[in-house]
């Protein structure tokens, strides 16, 4: 096609392709490989949703962006554009270089003019994608070479001047439960192959990414070396100090359920667990679990369990 498509057929086509992930993807909680999204059809023809070479991906049918993303960045490597969140709790979003005439940023920039719903791919690991959608861009700071992006309330909010501090902390939790929980749950999922550090159980839905530390403490940064894929009952024994994991990854479980008798979950998922060293480890050793943080969390483990 030769020409540029009207407003409904932009429309129906961002639609399409949110509905689409929303299928794929578990309603956005599992990420996608560079070839699953390749696999994404629009009236029965290929049409690509992610750019791979640029950042910016805009049809030649459309006349503004349908998507951008954010490459996978290592444990302690950089990416060749840094996003951070701005002291309003929106997201800043490099340009493409720093002229903003460049087509990929006049891309972007026309979906902000005409309040176009974006995906958002975000890299957590190599070719492997988190997409977040829909979100918007609400803003544009040329000085910083960055466009302002609102991923929590439907493009309703405006940059421009102070944002009332409510509305700011409002933004900035949820900005942090739709977008930074979800990309450390995915990166954490991807490391331990999806699947319970404990036990081994493979089934994403009933997987959590728990934090070593809890994020609201200070040495709790949202990184990989914090994070255990722990199958829901795990999760909630290691973060009641039911379950402990030693520095040396040997899984602890508390004295007075070692000495309980109950049903065969109590048995065989928590007593038989005891003393054992965990069962799923990222192949990685920069992608394991830190040690200094383990031992934060097995100090407070044997705080809460041991007699006092």
């Amino acid at each position: 096609m030769t020409r540029a498509w009207g407003p409904d057929d932009d429309a129906e086509l961002r639609t399409a392709a949110m509905e689409w992930l929303a299928r794929r993807t578990n309603d956005g909680a599992d990420p996608l490989t560079t070839e699953e999204i390749k696999e994404f059809r629009f009236h029965g023809e290929p049409m690509p949703l992610m750019d791979m070479q640029r950042g910016i991906r805009k049809p030649a049918v459309l006349d503004a962006a349908l998507s951008f993303r954010t490459v996978y960045r290592a444990e302690g490597a950089e990416r060749p554009y840094e996003d951070a969140v701005g002291p309003d709790g929106l997201i800043r979003y490099k340009y493409r270089g720093t002229d903003p005439t460049h087509p990929e940023n006049r891309a972007l920039r026309s979906a902000m003019q005409r309040k176009l719903p974006l995906i958002w791919f975000f890299g957590v690991g190599p070719a492997i994608w988190l997409p977040t959608y829909p979100v918007y861009i609400v803003g544009e700071e040329p000085g910083q070479h960055q466009f302002v992006v609102d991923a929590v309330t439907n493009g309703a909010v405006t940059p421009q001047g102070a944002l009332e501090e409510t509305l700011k902390r409002y933004i900035t939790v949820e900005t942090r439960r739709r977008l930074h929980q979800p990309i450390f749950r995915a990166t954490v999922m991807r490391a331990y192959e999806t699947r319970c550090a404990v036990c081994a159980l493979g089934h994403s839905q009933l997987l959590d990414a728990a934090h070593i530390v809890p994020d609201r403490d200070e040495a709790g940064v949202a990184a990989i070396r914090n994070g255990l894929a722990l199958c829901k009952i795990h999760h909630a024994a290691f973060d009641t100090h039911i379950l402990g994991v030693r520095p040396d990854l040997v899984v602890e479980i508390r004295a007075d359920l070692l000495e309980e008798v109950d049903g065969p979950m109590l048995r065989h998922g928590l007593q038989g667990r005891h003393g054992q060293r965990l069962m799923v480890v990222p192949s990685a050793r920069k992608e394991r679990p830190d040690r200094h943080l383990l031992e934060i969390s097995y100090e407070t483990f044997r705080t809460a369990s041991w007699p006092r």
